[in-house]
C-alpha cells in the first residue's frame, strides 16, 4: 500500500466520538465434573499394559482420566496407543492449515501450533474411521505443565476435557469394535501417568465458573477454536429477543462430514445484556443431526420447528420419510408419527420443541409431523398455521393443528431457497430464501403476485448467510445471520437493524445497541486532500468513520491492510454501487451472478442516500480464531455490507476520492 502524506492531516489524541457501552453475552460455564461412584474397571500404567479385561465393554461408552505433563517438544509423540481403539498424540500442526479443526486459532508466540489430539476408532456403515478431537495448546491459559485429561465417549459424543474444561467435542456415528478381545496399550511415560478407565462412561455435570465470563454479542462465536454460528432463527417473544443457531464445529465436517448440528440459544431483553442458555435441541441419539427451522408462537407458547437431517446418515428406506410420503400420496395430507411408533425406522423430517418456561428449558415433542427437513412454521394473517417446506420437500402447507394433518396449498411456491423465512412489514410481505433468494408482494395480493426482488438488484443480502428477520418490541425490524469465515460453513453472528422504503424495498444499518465498545478516538484528517490520505491504525480492531459531501459522479475508495494483504472498498455515486475487491477491479452483485454469501469480493446495487451529505462507518474486527479480519461497512445509514479477509491485518488505511469531498476521518480502537 502506498503511503501518502497530504496537507491537512491532524492527529488529535483522545477525541472521544464513538464511545459506547458495548453489548456482551454472559457465557455458560465450560467447566465440568465427573461423578465417580466406584472403582475404575481398569488402571493403565504409565508404561502401558494389557486391557483385555474390559475392551469389549467400551462400545457403548467409557471415560479415561489421565494425568498429562505437557512440555515444549521438538518431535511429535504418541502418548497412548490402544490398537484398533484409541490414540493420543502430541504434534506440531501446520500454522497455515485452517481446515476443519482451525488449530491456528491457538498459535504460540513463536509461530508454532502444538496440539494435543485424541482419535477414537468408530465403525459407521462405510467401515472403520478415526474420529479426532483436539486442542491447540496456544489457547490454554497454561500450556506447559501438569494437566488432567479426560476422554469421554458417551455413545453419542466423543469429548476431550483438560482440567475439567471442555476443549473439543464431536458427535459419533458408529461404535468401537466388539472384536477387541485382547488389547495391549503402549504409553509414553515421559508425558502421561497412570490412567483410570471407567465403563460405562461417567456422568458429567456442568460446574459454575470461578467468575462470570463474557464475549461481545456482535460477531459472537461459541467457545472453542472450531465452533461457529450456523443458520440463525430468531423471534421476539414476551419482551425478549431469542436467537437460535445451529452450532457448527469443523466447518460442516462434524459427525464424519454429516453435520452433527443442533440449536444453541441466546437471548436478550435490551440488546446490551445477552444470556447464553442451555442448548434448545441437544443431540441425544446417533441418528440425530438437525437442519434449519424457525421459532414461532402457538397457543401462547414459544416453540421451534426444525428438521431431522436423517437422510445424511442413513439410506432413505431406513427412515420414516417413505412412510410419510406414502400417506401424503394416498390421503393428500401428512400424518403424525411418534418416534416410538417407527419400529426399526429412524425419525426424519419435521419435528418441534416447546419451551416449558417461555424463555428456555425446551422439551422435544418426539413427533414427526411432515417430511420436510428444513421447515419454516409460522402463523399467517388469519391466524392459520402455515409451513414453507424445504429440503426433502417443497411448497406451502397449512394445518389447523400443529400435529397436523398438513395439506399443501401451493406446490410451486416458494420456487427456490434452501432455508426460507417469511415476514410481514406494514403493507408488504416478504420471503427470504437462505443465501440468494428474496420475494415480496403487497399483503393483500395473492401468492402468485410475489415478485423476485433479487432480479431487480433490490435484495437485502449484504454478506450474511441465511438471514432471519424479526419485528421486536419497539416496532423495529432486525436481521440476524452468520458470515462465512475462511470459506467454511459457519462463522460469527451478525445482527442488523432494517429500514423500509415506501416501495417496499429494505435497507440496513448498524444497530446502535450493538456497536463495539471503543476507547477514546483520534481525528485522522479534517479534510482529505486531493491526493488522499493514509495513516497507521495502531490496532487490529477499530471503528472508522468519515463524512462525504456528494457531487454528481463522485467516487471514494478505502483500502485496508499491511505489506502482504489488502482489502479495498469502493463507492461510486454515478452508478449507486458499492463493492469489495482486492485492488479495485469490478465485482459482481448477486443479480449479476456475484456471491455476497461468500463474504469475499462482491458488489451491491441501488445504494440510497447518496444525494445529500452522508457518513460512512466501518467496523474492523481482527481475531486469531477467524484467522484474519472482518470489515463491516455502513453507507449513509441505509445499507450495510461485510467481508472476511483471511490473513488481513488492517495496520494501515488509505482513503482516496474523486469528486466527492471526504472530511472528518475518525478512528477509535475497539476495547477487548
Amino acid at each position: 500500500m502506498k503511503r501518502l502524506f497530504p496537507i491537512g492531516i491532524l492527529l488529535i489524541a483522545c477525541l472521544s466520538f464513538t464511545s459506547c457501552k458495548g453489548s456482551k453475552v454472559l457465557l455458560r460455564s465450560d467447566l465440568y465434573s465427573f461423578n465417580t461412584p466406584g472403582e475404575p474397571v481398569a488402571v493403565l500404567p504409565a508404561s502401558g499394559g494389557d486391557l483385555k479385561a474390559f475392551s469389549g465393554g467400551m462400545q457403548e461408552g467409557f471415560t479415561m482420566v489421565t494425568p498429562v505433563t505437557l512440555a515444549d517438544f521438538d518431535e511429535d509423540a504418541e502418548l497412548i496407543s490402544i490398537p484398533g481403539l484409541l490414540s493420543v498424540k502430541l504434534r506440531h500442526h501446520d500454522p497455515n492449515d485452517i481446515a476443519k479443526q482451525n488449530y491456528p486459532a491457538g498459535v504460540m508466540a513463536d509461530g508454532r501450533v502444538p496440539v494435543l489430539e485424541a482419535s477414537l476408532t468408530l465403525y459407521p456403515p462405510e467401515g472403520a474411521r478415526d474420529m479426532t478431537v483436539g486442542v491447540p495448546l496456544g489457547l490454554l491459559a497454561r500450556p506447559w505443565g501438569e494437566h488432567e485429561m479426560t476422554l469421554h465417549f458417551t455413545g453419542v459424543a466423543w469429548e476431550m476435557y483438560l482440567d475439567g474444561h471442555l476443549v473439543d467435542r464431536d458427535y459419533a456415528f458408529g461404535y468401537p469394535s466388539k472384536e477387541l478381545a485382547s488389547v495391549t496399550a503402549v504409553c509414553d511415560s515421559r508425558y502421561i501417568g497412570e490412567s483410570r478407565i471407567y465403563v460405562p462412561c461417567l456422568e458429567v455435570r456442568e460446574m459454575p465458573a470461578a467468575k462470570n465470563e463474557y464475549t461481545e454479542a456482535q460477531y459472537f462465536t461459541p467457545r472453542g477454536h472450531n465452533a461457529w454460528v450456523g443458520d440463525v432463527a430468531a423471534i421476539w417473544y414476551k419482551g425478549r429477543y431469542h436467537v437460535f443457531y445451529l452450532l457448527d464445529r469443523r466447518g460442516h465436517q462434524g459427525k464424519f462430514g454429516r453435520g452433527g448440528h443442533y440449536f444453541e440459544h441466546l437471548s436478550t431483553a435490551d440488546f446490551k445484556h445477552w444470556t447464553e442458555h442451555e442448548a434448545a435441541t441437544p443431540i441425544e441419539h446417533q441418528w440425530e443431526t438437525m437442519g434449519t427451522g424457525a421459532p414461532f408462537v402457538w397457543h401462547d407458547s414459544l416453540m421451534i420447528s426444525y428438521g431431522m437431517h436423517t437422510s445424511r446418515l442413513y439410506n432413505e428406506e431406513q427412515t420414516a420419510s417413505p412412510r410419510e410420503w406414502a400417506h401424503i400420496r394416498e390421503f393428500g395430507c401428512s400424518e403424525v408419527l411418534p418416534f416410538d411408533s417407527l419400529d426399526s425406522l429412524y425419525p426424519s423430517g419435521t419435528t418441534f420443541c416447546v419451551s416449558r418456561d417461555g424463555v428456555a428449558s425446551f422439551e422435544k415433542s418426539r413427533l414427526i409431523i411432515h417430511p420436510a427437513e428444513n421447515p419454516t412454521i409460522y402463523t399467517d394473517n388469519d391466524g392459520r398455521l402455515c409451513m414453507l417446506a424445504n429440503y426433502a420437500s417443497r411448497g406451502t402447507w397449512t394445518s389447523s393443528d400443529l400435529r397436523g394433518p398438513w395439506s399443501c396449498i401451493s406446490e410451486d411456491f416458494p420456487p427456490g431457497g434452501d432455508c426460507t423465512f417469511i415476514f410481514t412489514w406494514g403493507d408488504w410481505q416478504y420471503i427470504v430464501g437462505g443465501f440468494v433468494n428474496m420475494w415480496k408482494k403487497p399483503v393483500s395480493a395473492p401468492i402468485e403476485d410475489y415478485e423476485d426482488v433479487v432480479a431487480k438488484g433490490l435484495d437485502l443480502y449484504d454478506g450474511l448467510c441465511v438471514p432471519s428477520i424479526t419485528r421486536i418490541g419497539d416496532g423495529r425490524y432486525l436481521m440476524a445471520g452468520w458470515v462465512t469465515v475462511n470459506g467454511h460453513w459457519g462463522g460469527p453472528l451478525v445482527v442488523r437493524e432494517l429500514l423500509q422504503y415506501s416501495d417496499g424495498t429494505i435497507g440496513s444499518r448498524f444497530m446502535p445497541e450493538m456497536m463495539p465498545l471503543t476507547s477514546c478516538g483520534k481525528m485522522l484528517a479534517r479534510i482529505v486532500g486531493e491526493e488522499g490520505m493514509s495513516a497507521a491504525t495502531g490496532c487490529r480492531s477499530f471503528v472508522l468513520s468519515f463524512d462525504v459531501e456528494p457531487s454528481s459522479d463522485g467516487h471514494v475508495a478505502l483500502t485496508l491492510g499491511d505489506a502482504e494483504r489488502t482489502c479495498r472498498w469502493d463507492l461510486d455515486e454515478a452508478t449507486c454501487r458499492a463493492q469489495f475487491s482486492n485492488d479495485g477491479s469490478p465485482s459482481k452483485s448477486l443479480r449479476e451472478g456475484g456471491a455476497p454469501y461468500d463474504a469475499g469480493n462482491y458488489a451491491l446495487e441501488n445504494i440510497r442516500g447518496l444525494d445529500k451529505p452522508f457518513t460512512v462507518k466501518v467496523i474492523v474486527k481482527g481475531e486469531p480464531k477467524w484467522g484474519g479480519s472482518l470489515v463491516d461497512v455502513e453507507i449513509a445509514g441505509q445499507r450495510t455490507m461485510i467481508t472476511h479477509r483471511h490473513g488481513l491485518k488492517a495496520e494501515n488505511l488509505e482513503i482516496t476520492s474523486t469528486g466527492m469531498k471526504v472530511k472528518n476521518v475518525r478512528l477509535s480502537p475497539c476495547r477487548q
